[in-house]
């Protein structure tokens, strides 16, 4: 793809994004799309077949970029608790910076169940991973890995949900602390 494909194709998630938080999936059409990212309609066939495709794409795009936001934080740390801190303040970042994160995300849940569930499966195999080099560290308990992994992201999302996609404010500091202790005293040998 040339450089102003690769243009035209970001123009066209981050409309899809745009049309997709403020109108659901079911009531956005690619017409919306295509005069959101101002590009003629035909222009959007280039690049997507239909409208669930580039809902498709832009779950899987939020899924690759988040992922990479949230493994370069954590690689700054000097633990796996900080690790794991660096990770939420991550993940809090990233979503106040994509704030339709969450509405077409739980929109997949009726859209896509598939594409849903692969979507928190690879937030859970990162979260697995952390959690089983912590155990075998010696610092995390060995608790069942799945379930905690599940756990740490339940965490995260309803606290980003309450406080920045919500009131549209940054998750308090005391919020987060509390956060942490519940999870680390748990969580700590």
């Amino acid at each position: 793809m040339t450089k102003k494909g690769l243009e035209t194709k970001s123009k066209l998630l981050k409309a899809a994004e745009t049309v997709f938080g403020k109108n659901g999936y079911y009531d956005a059409s690619i017409v919306n799309i295509t005069q959101e990212a101002n590009v003629a309609n035909g222009t959007y066939y280039n690049y997507f077949t239909t409208k669930k495709e580039i809902f498709e794409e832009l779950i899987k795009e939020y899924s690759r970029d988040l992922r990479l936001s949230i493994k370069k934080a954590m690689e700054m740390a000097n633990s796996h608790e900080d690790a794991q801190r660096k990770g939420f303040e991550a993940f809090f970042i990233w979503v106040k910076n994509r704030p339709d994160l969450y509405s077409i995300v739980q929109q997949a849940v009726v859209v896509d169940e598939e594409l849903y569930r692969w979507y928190y499966g690879k937030l859970a195999d990162g979260f697995y991973k952390s959690l089983t080099a912590g155990v075998n560290d010696g610092e995390f308990k060995d608790l069942h890995k799945e379930t905690v992994a599940y756990s740490l992201m339940s965490v995260g999302q309803f606290l980003g949900m309450r406080w920045i996609y919500w009131e549209k404010e940054d998750v308090p500091e005391e919020v987060f602390e509390a956060a942490m202790t519940l999870i680390f005293d748990g969580l700590k040998k």
